[in-house]
């Protein structure tokens, strides 16, 4: 079996090169980094929310999350500046690939009715966003030990131009995306 990574030398250049006709190799699009983006808003409450969701997410992605903290109060939501809100974590180079490899063939197939990923969600820059409603699709959580399903963003930044190239850069290492 391929990595991802030998996949990506292998058959996506070539393939990106023949549809879009590439002059030079630097103007293949390639994946950048992954941020996942897990907001916990029941920390201001239950400080132990936001241990849960970073151990949540270092076992999904094998690296320590980073503490986002609130920038500026916002008395509606009852949030002062400087309050833990979220956790995220920046993958690139071969945790980058074993997470989508777990993500593409593991974790979406989990995921009830799944019919495929919306082929919609680009940002008009290349990036792909992905939202998952809850941890449990990923095969280390372990069912008895969530106290509480949490979603999170999973953004693909890529170095693609447009939202079409990134599209075919994605489909291509594996992203099942919805037909539609």
């Amino acid at each position: 079996m391929l990595r991802l990574k030998d996949k990506y030398i292998n058959e996506v250049k070539p393939a990106m090169t023949a549809k879009f006709k590439y002059k030079s190799p630097m103007q293949i699009p390639k994946l950048e980094k992954i941020v996942i983006n897990m907001g916990v808003g029941e920390a201001k409450e239950n400080p132990k929310a936001m241990d849960a969701a970073v151990n949540d997410l270092m076992i999904i992605t094998g690296q320590r999350p980073v503490v986002t903290k609130a920038k500026k109060s916002i008395s509606n939501f009852k949030l002062r500046a400087g309050m833990s809100i979220g956790c995220k974590v920046t993958l690139r180079g071969d945790k980058m690939y074993n997470f989508i490899d777990k993500l593409f063939n593991a974790a979406l197939p989990r995921v009830r009715d799944f019919r495929g990923v919306n082929p919609n969600s680009f940002d008009g820059r290349g990036n792909y966003t992905l939202g998952i409603k809850d941890q449990l699709i990923f095969p280390e959580i372990e069912y008895d030990k969530v106290d509480k399903a949490r979603g999170m963003d999973i953004v693909f930044v890529t170095t693609a131009k447009t939202d079409e190239e990134a599209r075919e850069l994605l489909k291509l290492l594996g992203m099942p995306f919805a037909n539609r």
